[in-house]
């Protein structure tokens, strides 16, 4: 809705040196948009001031400050059960479809969440895009999280072509299908039925070939897993270090671990891990978790017993 207001009709061409002028002498409307007519701009002022005019302009509107969420995709996950703010966060963007609270953590053995509908429609199912590849997720049939693409296109600018990967907690395949176009062969498991089921349609949805889908606990995946590999993910972070003896029945001398942990401190397995045949062992922070725990991943070249930490 436009409003009469004062503004300075200038020349396109002096427009931004008009409009610096007036920010440094404080009489720069902010509230209202600079409007375009022909070859010249209407710049609102803040008052009637030497070679005003008054006009129609339309006032910017107010930004108000949203709760916080995770957005996966439609869905935006809030951290409060906040019926309020669900719907001012529905209201934000014409791509959000449902707003969920969580009201259960990661539990069970198929790390799933139960959530709470606030705001849209009753769903926990979306698409979601991640640098070109287009997933589909069901946040209540498996796990999801959207925080990780950095580190998968980290590790995948750290892969050399043709490497044999073996995802061991794949989940709907975002890592595998991330690293399929430098793996030779991807084998990824899970033990969720539900996951896997997704997994294979987004290989399809991707038209990724490459990637082998297991349904399996982790701990069996040495017994089925033809040959060892050049890479293993393993993005469990509550339980991953559990696995750590199948990971390195299955992995080459010299091959990588990406080993992702829940800590308090970023050295926290460094201990146990030593006692594994490690050639050199890295960390590094990925992100926070609560006010004194975090996500960090370590990246483990195996090897015989010695080795050398990187900090």
């Amino acid at each position: 809705m436009q409003t009469k207001r004062w503004c300075l009709k200038v020349h396109r061409s002096e427009g931004e040196q008009v409009r610096k002028n007036l920010i440094e002498k404080g009489l720069l409307d902010r509230l209202y948009k600079i409007r375009s007519e022909g070859d010249f701009l209407l710049i609102p002022v803040i008052q009637n001031i030497d070679g005003a005019i008054c006009e129609e302009l339309t006032p910017i509107p107010i930004q108000k400050d949203l709760p916080r969420f995770e957005q996966v995709g439609g869905i935006a996950i809030m951290q409060d059960d906040d019926p309020t703010g669900a719907g001012e966060i529905l209201a934000s963007k014409a791509t959000y479809h449902t707003v969920l609270y969580a009201e259960s953590a990661v539990n069970g053995p198929f790390r799933t969440k139960k959530y709470k509908l606030l705001a849209g429609m009753d769903t926990t199912a979306t698409d979601y895009t991640e640098y070109g590849h287009r997933f589909s997720i069901d946040l209540s049939l498996a796990y999801f999280s959207a925080r990780l693409s950095g580190e998968r296109q980290r590790i995948l600018h750290l892969m050399h072509p043709g490497e044999r990967v073996i995802d061991m907690f794949a989940g709907v395949g975002p890592f595998a299908i991330t690293l399929a176009k430098k793996a030779s062969v991807i084998y990824a498991g899970d033990m969720n039925p539900e996951a896997v089921i997704l997994m294979v349609k987004n290989c399809s949805r991707n038209r990724v070939t490459n990637i082998v889908p297991i349904l399996a606990d982790a701990v069996h995946l040495p017994d089925m897993i033809p040959g060892l590999a050049d890479r293993i993910i393993m993005n469990l972070p509550l339980h991953a270090v559990a696995f750590l003896d199948a990971a390195f029945k299955l992995i080459r001398p010299g091959g990588m671990i990406h080993l992702y942990a829940l800590v308090s401190r970023e050295d926290e397995y460094l201990d146990m891990l030593k006692s594994f045949p490690t050639q050199k062992i890295d960390y590094k922070f990925v992100r926070s978790y609560s006010p004194d725990r975090f996500h960090v991943v370590y990246d483990i070249v195996a090897g015989d017993q010695d080795f050398s930490i990187i900090e």
